[in-house]
């Protein structure tokens, strides 16, 4: 079973996100920012980090520094879903390292199509 963090600070989109992930059979864990996607990295190794960019106390760019700076993480994918549209968020999001960057609004099959390609 494949752990994945979904990591945002609106509640709707953790519980759509969380129930259609746990349908197709993924292990669950839900952070409302940065700071609670690292308390759980410390105690776990994810397959797949779904962060986005503006939370409170920590954003996601700080959160994507902190995991890239860890190697027992080099394996986990992190995906940035975010509102922030823009194709220099875009490209500063790509090069700081992230595996994809998907941008709101998306629709939930399609993201985890891209997620399941990514381990093929």
């Amino acid at each position: 079973m494949r752990k994945i963090i979904i990591a945002d600070d609106e509640h709707k989109i953790l519980m759509s996100l969380e129930y259609s992930f746990k349908k197709n059979g993924y292990d669950v864990y839900i952070a409302r920012d940065g700071t609670e996607v690292l308390d759980f990295l410390k105690t776990m190794i994810p397959d797949v980090i779904l962060l986005d960019i503006m939370m409170p106390n920590l954003d996601g760019y700080s959160t994507l520094e902190a995991i890239k700076k860890d190697d027992k993480l080099k394996e986990t994918k992190v995906i940035f879903l975010s509102a922030k549209n823009n194709p220099k968020d875009i490209e500063k999001g790509l090069e700081m390292g992230a595996d994809a960057y998907v941008t709101k609004p998306y629709f939930i099959k399609k993201l985890q199509q891209q997620i399941e390609e990514m381990f093929e």
